[in-house]
């Protein structure tokens, strides 16, 4: 056989070898061993010879199924999902497979016959029909194992019965050839039994396509509407085409919630979050259990006294250093590396296949020079570059789904863990971590997982291919090759420095991100304080002094992100540059011929990946490493103690026995307090603010750490706390609280706690939507609220910390007479209220007096004014109730008069406050808000203008022009290599090479600088567009009308400011880069290609269109993905803030598992709508590169087609542009649809930059005098007013005058509109009809600022924004020191103040949190008192303080605004009886407007609510 293959074409053909051809002739040797070459290579009629035909080809598919098998059946073993019923598919299968078993043995006894009869036939004809025979009866047996596990459509067997017939197409053409020739069949029954197997093997592909029906007993039935993947064929699985059906239902129609498919089990909260934390549990008993020898030490010394002396403690101590922390990255390896692997197994064989393009790419081009060579080759190498180009696409793709779906399944586990770990860290672990830095582990640490997953596998692939490229290059080129790799090793450092440095640039910027939003955040909160004091020029140059940096930083970060794209477009070419210049000029034989130079190209092609994405790689793993160290860090937090709280035992009869010694940071908070209560009493707690009352209930709770003795609580607990917590669902769901529906019993509940009147205003009656906080409530509907879920559940121990104190006082009454008190709902149960309301005390069993942590005194009421101690000392100074030791009964009888009084007049309580009654309408901002943002219609093109126009119209045409000169450039570079290639070869070398080498270079240099300089220009026009867009939302935010933040929740604004913003300053421009670049990159390909192959024209119009629609129904549908799933992922993050705000909350009443439970169905929702936004890459991937993968078909083949017309060069050159196109039409894709999705946060931005304004700050020409106002006096005129267009007046036709200096107070029931007519006053509402004049002058007609800051108020709620105490006093900077210290020692804050070791720059956390809400109060009357205007307005300002400081407040009022115009509304009437006059509002009208004494006398409302508060 050799010397065939030393026969003459042969060597022709070989005559100058490059190693694609190398490849191909070594293949072609070795056939040559079973194959005749002259028969099956050099003839434009190939065959394959027999003897190859019956053993090679025969035994390829049984090789490979019996390689596969012992893997399959271990899959099979463990996955078992329900047996499938015997179907006729099935049947047909096997009868089948039994006939092919049967055809393969006759051959073999065919054989034996031949031998009886003394025809010796070849041993082949023994041992391939029985290895056959064998392989068949398998596969039959397989089908019926794999329809008892459950399988649907077998993987294995359809890639079985593919080759087979593969295989067998060979042999198939031979024998009709072979026939042909001779006129007459050789073996008939061979003959015969071959042309059976091969319809048989036809028929076993062909049904084996089709998928089995579901199996029984399987889990997947019971879904409304299951995934289909899991029951859909395996070539369906493999191309996605069972997405098809999701992608068209986008196409036709924005896709909903319920379109979205159940999870499937594997990918559900439930199982995955369970395996995890089964794992983390393994892992930190492992490490514990290394650490236990100490602690049995320790802990039998210090309970029990054994003697273990304290030396073999400490030695145990000192060994216990080496010990590790446990791993989380154990857990989550062991969780889900198993699934991950078998998509690095696809990444393998991807990483392989991409080296064998390039290969046949020579061996094309080596067709072309060779005129002889039989067309057949051409036909097959184009042939083969297409499969190897498809298989790649697929394999990718399966890798790309394994990583994928491993991130979201870990996104999905380490959100539960951290979900559930939240649950049970203690307070002292709770503070070190924000309820944001928490919800950050949850968002940014899990995503930052799942970005981390998808190129994990380049870990080891990049180095991978960098080796093989390096060497398939050094076969080409020789050593010369090394000058290129030295140019790209050079380059990586030079990424790498960009890269750290835009990562520093990245963290400075978040940096002043954060603060920007925290301060948005603030400002937003407060907006209503701001308005009032005329604070926001203040507020606005703050956060655009901010601004100003973040876009410092950004412009920096351009520069750097312009020169890495510099860096990342010219390296391939610098490469190929400097690689064939040191080949030519080494050594002058040196020829750089077409095959050479195309070659090389397309493998430095390969390289250019893997050298970018290494130290992406790297950088991600550093930051997840971050992240995975914060997220350890927070599931090893301590954990309550679950038994702190002794449950069980306790003495007959009694309720609690508490005896506890807490603490907090080691010095106790509370100390040496011992307690019984028996059951049913009702136990009174007091003291001052501070003192330790909260702390007593977090005791009872267990939620703090027990440093020594015991707590036992017997029964189960409900806990009201002081700040109630709302939940943002409805307020019949926020009042059952899991508890079973009773609809008697819940109507008890609503009258006991006075919330009947309530739901009569609420527009959704109890199915109201209560948003986030309880924010359309009033601070005493939420406080009733969180009574009402109390006295509903039931339970036997009641702690009420302070629920008294934020409603009215004749609301508090009812519900202290209705539900507390002694003739209470609650009567029977045990109850602990912690209260600063005096009238209530004389009812009370116990009374414990707290002080600095201990109990002071404890007894009865009467016991402690018997004793005369400080109790009894605070109680004659602030019980203004003369008739304190009036005989019991009479009290009773008295209460009993007053129930049947407040029952008529339990109404109005709804806060007409900030939140008027919402209507119908509104009641569906709070519902879900998807009826939002459905921008469905593609984003519109005026959007796109928008941008335009901030970007700047010239800049966008210089960018576009900038692009077609960037791309002419590169043509013209690779053109010109085409042409040098062709140039002809003089006695072994080519000529006038420098001049050659000079203008590629010159060509290529050129197209990078202008890259440079268009990424420039790109990005300069983004930060000029986010710089205006900013800067007129955060104007027009300033200047909106108070009713658009009562209408509008916060999070939706401070949406815009953060993510839309983001979205503007980072996302789009690069965005718009890369549309750009892909979009003139394949027009580039295109042109390229039909320049040097016309006939190509013709396909173009097929593929676009099939391009057109794949990417169209794309784009739709997975925008549509995109949003559902951002939709859904703030529920799980609000749900999660709301959960760690109320942990004391739902621990008290024992629902943890309940809400565990929402959460992970909250996640589940997210994870619906994130799969099949995976899913949808990898569907759209598979169709756009299949376009591609027919480009280079095309390409190649209509070169062999004009193979005599064409040169080696231009072929190089259509085939190799062909190669990259696939890349850039994926891209192409992603890049329009990201940049719709994106775009739409400009229109978002546009939309609230134009809401409606109010008035113009100041009015040119209308400002009033400097002293204006002078005197005081305030005068209303008919005046009516309304929140907002279209709801009823809350003030109707007011006509009053107040004299200058006069004190006025002003009551009324809740709703009467008292806090409305301050708010008239400061024009947040603006008049229906009517006016109001200061001084005689209409403050309607000057400027909102000139008014308000000639106003002083002291708010309801206490606002206080983060920064120096300094700051939150005189954000203008208006006062001196002295000035301040002199406010604070008059609101009583100096002691406070100087005792900081900061003083005056004592920083505020956000809201104020580190000051007690008394504290805050003081806070804002110490703002009050430096403005000292001649109008001080104070609403109910002294609700959450108790009663000494309230006094203290009353008293610096009295003396400090002696002689200005007060109006104070009222809570306490104690505080007004001394007032100048008293203003009754009922319902919007003025009531009664006289002297308290006068009013009293004249029996009206007045005197009605003075009596209830025991003043009459």
């Amino acid at each position: 056989m050799s010397s065939q293959v030393e026969d003459f074409p042969s060597r022709v053909l070989f005559s100058r070898c490059t190693p694609g051809w190398e490849c191909l002739r070594n293949i072609m040797l070795l056939l040559s061993f079973f194959q005749d070459s002259n028969l099956s290579v050099h003839t434009d009629n190939p065959d394959l010879t027999p003897c190859f035909q019956n053993t090679v080809l025969a035994w390829i598919p049984s090789i490979y199924l019996w390689s596969a098998l012992p893997f399959y059946l271990l899959y099979l073993k463990h996955n078992k999902r329900g047996y499938i019923v015997l179907s006729v598919l099935s049947r047909f299968k096997t009868l089948f497979g039994v006939l092919l078993w049967c055809v393969s043995w006759a051959d073999l006894f065919y054989s034996f016959h031949e031998l009886l009869q003394n025809r010796t036939p070849p041993p082949v004809y023994f041992v391939t029909p029985l290895i056959v025979g064998i392989t068949m009866l398998l596969a039959t047996l397989l089908i019926q194992y794999e329809r008892l596990r459950g399988v649907q459509s077998s993987g294995v067997l359809i890639i079985f019965w593919f080759l087979s017939v593969l295989c067998a197409v060979g042999p198939f053409r031979s024998k009709i050839m072979t026939t042909a020739a001779q006129g007459h069949v050789n073996e008939r029954f061979r003959f015969t039994t071959f042309y059976i197997y091969f319809a048989l093997i036809i028929m076993e592909l062909i049904l084996s396509c089709f998928k089995e029906k579901p199996p029984f007993f399987s889990p997947v039935s019971t879904d409304s509407n299951p995934c289909p993947e899991l029951t859909s064929g395996f070539l369906s699985r493999l191309t996605f085409w069972w997405f098809t059906s999701m992608a068209i239902l986008g196409y036709k129609r924005p896709i909903e919630d319920k379109d979205l498919w159940s999870l499937n089990e594997d990918d559900t909260s439930k199982a995955i979050v369970q395996q995890l934390t089964k794992e983390w549990d393994k892992e930190k008993f492992h490490s514990s259990r290394k650490e236990d020898v100490t602690y049995v030490k320790k802990s039998n010394n210090v309970l029990n006294h054994v003697g273990d002396g304290p030396e073999e403690a400490e030695v145990l101590i000192r060994d216990k250093k080496h010990n590790r922390k446990p791993s989380f990255l154990k857990a989550l390896l062991r969780t889900f590396g198993a699934y991950f692997l078998i998509g690095s197994f696809f990444k393998l064989i991807q990483d392989l296949l991409a080296f064998v393009n390039p290969q046949l790419l020579s061996a094309l081009i080596g067709f072309i020079k060779n005129k002889d060579a039989p067309a057949w080759w051409g036909f097959l190498i184009a042939a083969l570059m297409f499969i190897c180009a498809v298989l790649q696409t697929l394999m990718l793709h399966q890798h790309f789904q394994y990583s994928f779906v491993t991130g979201m399944r870990l996104r999905t586990g380490i959100t539960g863990v951290i979900y559930r770990k939240s649950l049970v860290i203690t307070n002292s672990a709770k503070r070190s971590s924000t309820v944001g830095e928490i919800v950050n582990l949850m968002s940014v640490d899990a995503q930052r997982f799942m970005d981390l997953v998808a190129f994990l596998n380049m870990l080891w692939s990049a180095p991978l291919q960098i080796f093989l490229a390096l060497y398939f290059l050094w076969q080409t080129l020789g050593p010369s090759v090394l000058a290129g790799v030295a140019v790209m090793v050079l380059l990586i450092p030079f990424n790498a420095a960009i890269a750290m440095k835009t990562r520093a640039f990245q963290v400075e910027q978040m940096r002043y991100k954060d603060s920007r939003i925290k301060l948005m955040n603030e400002i937003l909160g407060g907006i209503k304080v701001l308005k009032l004091y005329a604070w926001e020029p203040s507020f606005s140059e703050k956060v655009l002094e901010i601004r100003k940096n973040e876009l410092r930083v950004l412009k920096k970060s351009a520069y750097l992100n312009s020169l890495s794209s510099f860096a990342w477009i010219s390296a391939p070419f610098l490469v190929a540059l400097t690689t064939f210049a040191v080949y030519v000029s080494v050594d002058e034989k040196n020829i750089l011929d077409a095959e050479k130079a195309f070659v090389s190209l397309s493998l430095f092609n390969i390289l250019k990946f893997p050298l970018s994405m290494l130290p992406q790689v790297i950088s991600y793993i550093v930051q997840t490493s971050v992240s995975l160290k914060r997220i350890q860090q927070f599931l090893s937090h301590d954990e309550l103690d679950p038994n702190s709280v002794e449950t069980k035992v306790i003495a007959p009869g009694k309720d609690m026995s508490i005896s506890l010694n807490y603490a907090n940071k080691k010095t106790p908070i509370l100390y040496f307090i011992n307690l019984l209560v028996p059951t049913g009493a009702l136990v009174a707690v007091v003291g001052h603010v501070g003192c330790g009352k909260s702390s007593l209930m977090s005791a009872l709770l267990g939620e703090m750490e027990k440093l020594e003795g015991e707590v036992a609580v017997k029964g189960s607990v409900a806990y009201v706390p002081q700040q109630a917590w709302i939940q943002n669902a409805t307020l019949k769901d926020n009042i059952l609280f899991g508890q079973a529906p009773n609809e008697q019993k819940y109507q008890n509940v609503l009258e006991a706690c006075a919330l009947k009147t309530d739901l009569e205003v609420l527009p959704g009656g109890d199915q109201t939507e209560i948003g986030e906080k309880g924010i359309n409530l009033s601070g005493g509907q939420r406080q009733r609220v969180s009574l009402a879920r109390a006295v509903y559940s039931n339970s036997d121990i009641y702690l009420l910390d302070d629920p008294l104190s934020a409603v009215d006082s004749h609301v508090a009454r009812h519900i202290f007479d209705k539900v507390i008190g002694p003739d209470g709902v609650l009567k029977g149960k045990t109850r602990i209220l912690v209260t600063h309301g005096i009238s209530f005390l004389p009812q009370v069993d116990h009374i414990v007096v707290l002080g600095d942590g201990k109990i002071s005194e404890m007894g009865s009421y009467q016991d402690l004014l018997k004793q005369n101690k400080a109790f009894a000392e605070f109680l004659r100074n602030y019980a203004l109730d003369e008739d304190i030791r009036e005989d019991e009964p009479t009290e009773i009888k008295k209460r009993e008069d007053e129930n049947t009084k407040v029952k008529g007049r339990a109404g109005g309580l709804v806060k007409a406050s900030p939140f008027p009654p919402l209507q119908k309408a509104q009641c569906v901002l709070f519902s879900p808000m998807y009826v939002l943002w459905c921008v469905i219609l593609q984003v519109k093109l005026t959007v796109f203008w928008q941008y335009m126009k901030a970007v700047g119209p010239v800049i966008c045409f210089v960018i576009c022009f900038l692009y077609c000169c960037q791309n002419a450039a590169a043509i013209g570079a690779n053109v010109w290599l085409s042409d040098w290639t062709n140039e002809p070869v003089i006695n072994g070398t080519q000529h006038n090479t420098a001049m050659r080498i000079g203008v590629y270079a010159a060509l290529g240099l050129l197209q990078g600088l202008i890259v440079l300089i268009t990424s420039f220009t790109l990005a300069m026009g983004g930060i000029k567009a986010a710089r205006s867009l900013h800067a007129a939302l955060l104007e027009n935010k300033f200047h909106t009308p108070q009713s658009f933040y009562d209408t509008t929740p916060t999070g939706r604004i401070i949406n815009r400011f953060s993510k839309d913003i983001y979205v503007i300053d980072e996302v789009i421009p690069p965005s718009i880069l890369m549309f750009l670049g892909t979009f003139f990159t394949s027009l580039s390909t295109m042109i390229v290609i039909i320049a040097s192959t016309p006939l190509f024209a013709v396909v173009i119009v097929p593929l676009a269109i099939v391009y057109f629609f794949v990417q169209r129904f794309y784009v739709a549908t997975s925008r549509q993905l995109k949003r559902l799933e951002s939709v859904s992922r703030s529920p799980i993050y609000s749900h999660f803030s709301e959960t760690v705000s109320g942990t004391s909350v739902i621990r008290a009443y024992g629902r943890v598992k309940s809400f565990i439970d929402i959460s992970d169905q909250k996640i589940d929702e997210n994870q619906k709508s994130h799969y099949p936004g995976i899913v949808s890459n990898r569907w759209l991937g598979i169709r756009v590169e299949f376009v591609g993968n027919c480009i280079v078909l095309f390409a190649a083949l209509f070169a062999v087609i004009g193979k005599n017309s064409l040169n080696p060069g231009l072929v190089g050159l259509s085939v190799s542009y062909a190669l990259q196109v696939t890349l850039s039409l994926n891209f192409m894709v992603r890049a329009t649809s990201e940049l719709e999705t994106n775009i739409v946060a400009v229109e978002r931005i546009k939309e609230y930059s134009e809401t409606e304004t109010e008035a113009p700050w100041a009015i040119e020409g209308k400002s009033p005098p400097q002293d204006w106002p002078s005197k005081g006096e305030v005068e209303f005129v008919n005046y009516s007013a309304r929140y907002r267009k279209g709801l009823d007046l809350v003030l109707k036709g007011l006509n009053l005058q107040v004299h200058g200096g006069e004190k006025i107070g002003i009551v009324g029931r809740t709703g009467a509109g008292k806090s409305s007519m301050t708010l008239c006053l400061f024009r947040i509402l603006e008049a229906a009809k009517g006016e109001i004049k200061i001084d005689g002058v209409k403050i309607a007609e000057i400027g909102l600022h000139d008014l308000r800051s000639r106003l002083t108020i002291i708010p309801q709620d206490p606002v206080l924004f983060s920064g120096t105490l300094r700051m939150n006093l005189d954000p203008f900077n208006k006062y001196s020191d002295e000035e301040i210290w002199k406010a604070l020692e008059l609101s009583h804050l100096k002691t406070f103040v100087s005792s900081q070791p900061s003083m005056l720059e004592y920083e505020c956390s956000e809201g104020g949190e580190n000051l007690s809400v008394g504290q805050r109060q003081l806070v804002c009357l110490a703002r009050a008192l430096l403005r000292k205007t001649r109008i001080l307005i104070l609403d109910e300002a002294t609700a959450a303080i108790d009663l000494e400081t309230d006094g203290l407040i009353q008293m610096t009022i009295r003396t400090q605004f002696e002689d200005c115009t007060v109006l104070t509304i009222a809570h306490r009437l104690n505080t007004i009886m001394d007032y100048t006059r008293v203003l009754v509002l009922d319902n919007g009208t003025v009531a009664e407007f006289d002297t308290p004494a006068n009013l009293i006398a004249s029996k009206g409302i007045f005197y009605s609510m003075a009596k209830d508060a025991g003043l009459a």
